[in-house]
């Protein structure tokens, strides 16, 4: 299979009025290893990955939201449910809601978790943190319907899941988007393809620092540098939607040089996005 094509984009961006006090934060939770052979085209086989489970923190005065939620304290117990061939060596960090306890954060300033899909290392955390999941059109009956991955109707029981609407204009190559805020500083886009409700979450920082937040589109940042998807056999067994994958993976590509990139398991991906700490200053 050729290489993915993506002419770089050179318009300008979507208006955007991020306010003053907005961050981006890292709540790393932990890893697990897989073979690059695995996760993209061409890896090798000798070659032997972290991938990261991480949860983001976008904090607005309007309030704050989570990008997925990385693993919880129950994850052990999570990975026991899962099929013996995706319970691969685990090492497991503090949870999102450990750290943000630990900086000393008001929970009352969340909104929800805004999840790129459903899978089990994105949804973990969500067993210690009380808020609104935040879902895509299409991705409820996928999530409950999963027969290899029951983490999410695990751990979502007695929360409110908020099911939100595609009712903005096109954004950056996808065809239609939903602003949180409606300033344009957290946009979400529909990316069904890996699952029928994923998506990617474009974050503008007052300093016009811009991130997209891609989720599983690819595992690995090399996805995007090499321009290449997943080896066949992964496509098959983790996408709902190769095609649809290999598409919004081509209009991510084309931003490659104007907008960080942040495949959701590569740890390379998170460096000089800050940590959250007790000194970290609040959204006001």
């Amino acid at each position: 299979m050729p290489k993915i094509d993506a002419t770089p984009f050179t318009g300008p961006f979507p208006p955007a009025s991020p306010p003053a006090g907005m961050g981006v934060f890292q709540l790393p939770t932990g890893s697990y290893l897989t073979r690059a052979a695995l996760a993209f085209r061409g890896g090798r086989w000798t070659d032997q990955r972290d991938f990261a489970s991480t949860a983001v923190l976008v904090r607005h005065p309007g309030g704050d939201v989570l990008i997925d939620a990385g693993f919880g304290a129950n994850a052990a117990q999570h990975i026991r449910t899962l099929p013996a061939f995706r319970r691969s060596p685990h090492q497991l960090g503090a949870t999102a809601r450990q750290q943000l306890d630990d900086a000393g954060y008001d929970h009352r300033r969340l909104l929800g978790a805004v999840l790129t899909h459903s899978h089990w290392d994105h949804v973990s955390g969500l067993d210690s943190l009380d808020v609104p999941v935040w879902l895509a059109p299409g991705e409820r009956p996928y999530a409950e319907g999963a027969k290899d991955d029951r983490v999410f109707s695990l751990v979502t029981r007695r929360h409110t899941i908020r099911e939100y609407a595609f009712d903005g204009p096109a954004h950056l190559g996808f065809r239609s988007s939903h602003d949180v805020h409606g300033d344009g500083s957290v946009v979400i886009v529909p990316a069904a393809g890996h699952t029928p409700g994923s998506v990617v979450v474009f974050v503008t920082l007052p300093s016009a620092q811009r991130f997209a937040f891609i989720g599983d589109l690819t595992w690995q940042l090399d996805g995007i540098t090499r321009r290449v998807d997943r080896p066949l056999l992964l496509r098959a067994l983790a996408d709902s939607d190769s095609s649809a994958v290999r598409e919004d993976l081509s209009r991510v590509i084309a931003l490659a040089d104007r907008v960080h990139l942040v495949p959701a398991h590569d740890a390379r991906a998170y460096q000089g996005i800050p940590r959250l700490t007790a000194e970290t200053p609040a959204a006001t």
